[in-house]
């Protein structure tokens, strides 16, 4: 008995063997790829959409594993080092950084408490001699001026609501605030208490044979993760030191004018936004100088922001910054842009970690490392470690 072969059971149609015939390999190829990236980018699209309804817990969520990225080797680090029990290590970490966060907040209450009543007074005295500078030399009159002021006033709030919606759809009420914080409270807790289980939890939601790659690509995507967060505060406190020793030098610290510390503490956790959050709270040390020194002093305050932006920009974010996660620069800005477009301020402030920790774990997938190395290091994450590694096994051998 003749065996028939499936495509003699099922034969194709004459007109699609034809169509089949008549497509070029580049064709054929193109169209592979063209329903693959279509199938991506519906899977990214559905995760967009989930981010924008659940912002209100997954934005909370995604604070607290940066705060555990940077708590969970100090953590570790009392457990192995210093052998201090467990319960301990953690209590300590997250009262440390609530207490560190606490300190920070109330410096910046406290000195804006005290030296508003000068700005105050500053800024309307400043606005009057802008006022008289404009009039005597353009002849704009007082309509004018308002009429400008007001057209600028909504410009800036309607390219800017984007961004606030972001920050605000969190805090937008007493509620959703405590809301927030109680998430991020239990979600660094209990990541430091058992991230690595609540992640194998997570893997066992692969099928068997893609458990292996999932937790070598998990693994490695940790390690970027703490990489970043460490080497991104290191870069928020360069523009912070900058900008800040900046203002003071220019005199902003005088005359019962205590905002300097509040100034760089503004820049600090702005430059959290790679690239552009330094340069937008500089604005404020300029606005400053502006108000209190005049336009000169507040010319040479954007010179000293311009500075360290491009200290930040060619020394810190390629060379720092790019060894640690491995995306380049021009990633980081377009990440950033896209992430602020979709999510407001929460956008781009995770548009880098997301982009590099993604990047990391794909590309371990990807090369099959995970034969391998099914347990990386941070020497072999972290492209600015293997040099070092490989240097020591020289001298070894």
């Amino acid at each position: 008995m003749a065996i028939l072969s499936r495509r003699d059971a099922h034969p194709e149609p004459s007109s699609d063997r034809a169509v089949d015939a008549s497509l070029t390999p580049a064709i054929r190829i193109a169209g592979a790829w063209s329903w693959r990236i279509l199938a991506v980018l519906g899977v990214l699209a559905v995760f967009v959409y989930l981010f924008i309804q659940l912002r209100d817990i997954v934005i909370p969520f995604m604070i607290a594993i940066l705060l555990a990225a940077l708590l969970v080797p100090f953590s570790q680090w009392l457990q192995r080092r210093h052998h201090w029990p467990k319960w301990a290590a953690v209590a300590v970490s997250e009262v440390g950084i609530l207490a560190i966060l606490g300190g920070l907040l109330y410096l910046v209450v406290s000195f804006i408490i005290r030296g508003y009543p000068a700005l105050e007074k500053q800024t309307v005295a400043r606005y009057a001699d802008i006022k008289g500078f404009l009039a005597d030399t353009f002849g704009l009159t007082n309509k004018d001026i308002t009429h400008y002021v007001d057209q600028v006033v909504a410009s800036l709030q309607k390219d800017s609501s984007s961004l606030l919606s972001g920050a605000l759809s969190v805090g937008s009420t007493a509620g959703h605030v405590l809301a927030g914080f109680l998430i991020v409270l239990f979600s660094t807790l209990f990541l430091l208490i058992d991230g690595r289980g609540i992640w194998q939890w997570i893997v066992r939601l692969f099928p068997v044979k893609a458990r292996a790659a999932m937790v070598g690509a998990g693994e490695a995507g940790w390690i970027t993760l703490t990489t970043f967060v460490k080497v991104q505060i290191f870069v928020a406190f360069v523009d912070a030191v900058g900008i800040g020793l900046g203002a003071f030098i220019l005199g902003l610290f005088s005359g019962g004018f205590p905002l300097v510390i509040p100034i760089a503490i503004a820049v600090f956790l702005g430059s959290f936004i790679p690239v552009v959050g330094a340069v937008l709270t500089g604005v404020i040390a300029v606005f400053v100088a502006l108000v209190f020194l005049g336009p000169i002093p507040a010319l040479i305050m954007i010179g000293v922001v311009i500075l360290v932006q491009q200290l930040e920009g060619h020394v810190l974010q390629p060379f720092v910054m790019g060894n640690a996660v491995r995306v380049h620069p021009l990633a980081v800005v377009l990440a950033v842009a896209t992430g602020g477009l979709i999510g407001g301020i929460p956008g781009a402030l995770f548009a880098v970690p997301v982009v590099a920790t993604f990047n990391v774990m794909i590309g371990y997938i990807a090369r099959g490392e995970w034969r391998t190395d099914p347990h990386p290091t941070v020497s072999d994450v972290v492209p600015s470690t293997r040099g070092a590694r490989r240097a020591r096994g020289k001298a070894t051998s």
